[in-house]
């Protein structure tokens, strides 16, 4: 069951999903994750798939928009900002203590792809999370540096921000190509890539708010965020991570070891699902369900 949403960031609002429990009873407490969308990503996505399935296990999970994106508020839009998007997980924590049927002291926080290093990185200063999940985390600054010159990239900011600044639109770039018929035209063969385009851009999981619309000038913002900065000192609650043997592009299989690694957590697991890729990890019934025997239990054991 689904409730619709929206809390505070600021001046503008953002809109949300509240799953709740089947036999959801508003006089009883439950405990309540936070669910983080990855990069592009909207809400009724793969957020809102692991969501509805802490539902079903009887938690209250949220599932939101990030600002400047989807049905959210928030200017200029189809800016992807790290700590915006931080900052937005921890108004999702600041709303659920306002329900009277959540215990503010069992929430805890899962977050999928770029979204699961954004709930790792929130978690070294948000307090309130008592345990935290991530699926395939993608500390994507990584990318732009391993993949591309980071220095060109910024040059290149550099001089559309000026460009801007005196009268010129602003540069809305895609995040992916746009069909599997563009990729296929780019000559692009990479595995995460492709799947990429065959998960947001085709009915298999597109959704309509999630329009691969991406504020150029923000991409300067990822290029010098470290999601992981400090969680060997600050990470220190029970850590739950979740990876799949099909490595591909965008590293979510080291990222989600170098994370385990460093991670100051005493009680800290990571599980590999043989077989499958990042977006496995999205939408796959056998994957995502492998992921929440892991997940569910994890946040059972933890949000008690």
């Amino acid at each position: 069951m689904i409730q619709e949403v929206t809390f505070k960031h600021k001046t503008w609002q953002i809109a949300g999903h509240l799953h709740v429990p089947e036999a959801f009873d508003e006089r009883q407490s439950y405990a309540a994750i936070v669910c983080v969308h990855p990069g592009s990503s909207v809400k009724e996505q793969t957020a809102g798939l692991y969501a509805a399935k802490l539902a079903q296990a009887g938690f209250i999970a949220l599932a939101f928009d990030a600002s400047f994106q989807g049905a959210s508020g928030g200017e200029p839009r189809h800016l992807e900002d790290p700590a915006t998007r931080v900052e937005d997980i921890r108004c999702a924590v600041d709303y659920l203590t306002t329900l009277a049927f959540v215990d503010r002291n069992r929430i805890g926080i899962l977050g999928i792809c770029a979204g699961g290093t954004y709930a790792a990185n929130a978690a070294l200063t948000e307090r309130r999370f008592k345990a935290v999940g991530v699926v395939v985390p993608g500390n994507f600054a990584r990318v732009y540096h391993e993949q591309g010159n980071a220095i060109e990239i910024l040059e290149a900011v550099s001089q559309q921000r000026t460009a801007e600044a005196n009268g010129a639109d602003a540069l809305i770039t895609p995040w992916i190509p746009n069909t599997p018929e563009e990729a296929q035209q780019t000559g692009a063969t990479e595995m995460d890539l492709l799947q990429a385009v065959d998960y947001y851009r085709t009915p298999r999981g597109q959704h309509p708010n999630s329009d691969n619309k991406l504020l150029y000038t923000g991409i300067s913002l990822a290029v010098v965020f470290d999601a992981f900065h400090l969680a060997d000192q600050l990470l220190t609650q029970p850590l739950c991570i979740v990876v799949g043997d099909k490595v591909g592009g965008f590293g979510s299989y080291r990222d989600g070891f170098e994370l385990y690694n460093k991670a100051a957590s005493t009680s800290k697991q990571i599980h590999v699902v043989a077989g499958a890729s990042h977006y496995d990890l999205y939408d796959d019934p056998k994957a995502t369900g492998e992921a929440l025997e892991q997940l569910i239990p994890f946040f059972c054991d933890n949000l008690v």
